[in-house]
């Protein structure tokens, strides 16, 4: 597989896929445009070489093509001014007026297409509802054979093909993974971003230096049991934080009040104790608990033994015995995976145990410890706290980050590099 660092570009018309899924406020301002700096290396090394750059992403989840709400057009202002490029665009992603935009491109140039979810074919599902399964079975048939034209239309704009989405990457949409198939491997590449992506993953799941230490946050343990499952059988330490203690807390005999709670997943939550004992994991459990008598900034507070919440008081963070015993774990390690807060870190009187987790991440990955953060409550907390340059990597990807703990193949990563 050709890396990008390696690969000159030039006089080459190369598509981009990324991952410009910005968010943005109700004038249509972007809020947040990290993930367009994210992209930034490969775009302008490929633009630095003298090739020319076709840029395509999706946004949001419209409906129906178009939904003006969801154009990229409203991001052209920013991308051009970070690439520091006047990038042309494209008012579709399809069409005899794009393939010229495409094929008129100089060296140095650059060409932002519209939203590729504006059309069915990018995801491969169809749209709206059908009466019964041989309308959908049709349907399908239909989109299938639409959807190899789509993406055959995509790779005809351009010489060489780099996906540097690695938040898309666990979908095996027409521009993340069938793409590749039109490009031959010396053709086809990770972006810079989509390769520190694949490195920072194989450090934590195969390259890892021990003891290993996982810190799962979130509310529901049914969200996280593959996650779980799979750690079980490659970490030291599983420390469980944010509202699944209280699933475990309950399960193990405790009262946990108003806590948030997944009552039909008690025994489960007994099946991975013993999972961790017959794998040997140290599972790590808090102790005590911040609790609050209404789901509020503003609420009343006291700190009491996590198993014995009162009637009317919910867990919201965890206790300062919990936020000791999970940093000392922390910092004895030498591989960090951080997914998840430990309470309700939006409000600001309970953000002290998900401060004292980043704190000590930061601390052992200054003693030499490789860290990776990776979920978006997981990255607010790190941009809150004012921890981003003090982990080693924080990951771009949500659903494709978490895929890959769990173990999975993702098909933007297999279509490139095969596993």
């Amino acid at each position: 597989m050709q890396t990008i660092d390696k690969f000159n570009f030039a006089g080459k018309k190369t598509f981009v896929r990324v991952d410009f899924n910005v968010p943005l406020d109700e004038n249509s301002v972007i809020t947040d445009d990290n993930r367009i700096r994210a992209a930034l290396p490969t775009l302008k090394k490929i633009l630095a070489d003298g090739g020319s750059i076709i840029i395509a992403s999706h946004m949001g989840r419209p409906k129906k093509n178009p939904d003006l709400k969801y154009s990229l057009k409203a991001i052209l202002p920013r991308v051009s001014e970070l690439l520091g490029v006047d990038v042309k665009f494209a008012n579709d992603c399809m069409g005899e007026e794009t393939a010229a935009l495409a094929a008129g491109l100089k060296p140095g140039e650059a060409l932002l297409l519209e939203n590729l979810r504006f059309y069915a074919e990018e995801e491969g599902k169809p749209r709206g509802e059908f009466a019964n399964d041989d309308e959908k079975n049709a349907a399908k048939k239909v989109l299938n054979e639409s959807q190899k034209k789509f993406t055959e239309t995509l790779a005809s704009y351009a010489d060489c093909y780099v996906n540097d989405a690695f938040g898309t990457a666990h979908r095996a949409h027409a521009s993340t993974a069938l793409i590749a198939k039109y490009f031959d491997e010396n053709n086809k590449m990770f972006g810079m971003l989509m390769e520190k992506e694949v490195i920072a993953v194989q450090k934590v799941m195969t390259d890892t230096a021990r003891p290993f230490t996982a810190i799962m946050g979130g509310s529901k343990v049914s969200s996280k049991i593959e996650i779980i499952e799979n750690l079980l059988t490659k970490v030291d330490n599983l420390i469980i934080a944010g509202g699944m203690t209280y699933t475990f807390t309950k399960a193990l005999g405790g009262k946990i009040g108003n806590s948030i709670c997944e009552n039909d997943k008690l025994d489960l939550a007994l099946e991975l104790i013993e999972k961790a004992k017959a794998n040997k994991v140290n599972l790590v459990l808090a102790v005590d608990a911040k609790i609050a008598d209404a789901f509020s900034n503003d609420a009343n507070t006291q700190f009491v033994a996590v198993g014995e919440i009162p009637d009317g008081w919910e867990g919201l963070d965890i206790g300062p015995e919990t936020e000791k015993i999970f940093g000392d774990v922390i910092k004895a390690s030498k591989t960090i995976l951080w997914n998840g807060p430990t309470g309700v870190f939006e409000f600001d009187n309970f953000t002290s145990g998900s401060r004292s987790v980043g704190d000590a991440i930061v601390e052992a990955t200054k003693n030499g410890a490789f860290s990776l953060v990776g979920g978006g409550d997981s990255v607010a907390c790190v941009n809150k706290f004012g921890l981003y340059d003090g982990v080693s990597y924080v990951s771009t990807g949500g659903g494709a980050l978490l895929e890959a703990i769990e173990g999975r193949i993702l098909p933007g990563i297999e279509a490139i590099r095969g596993y």
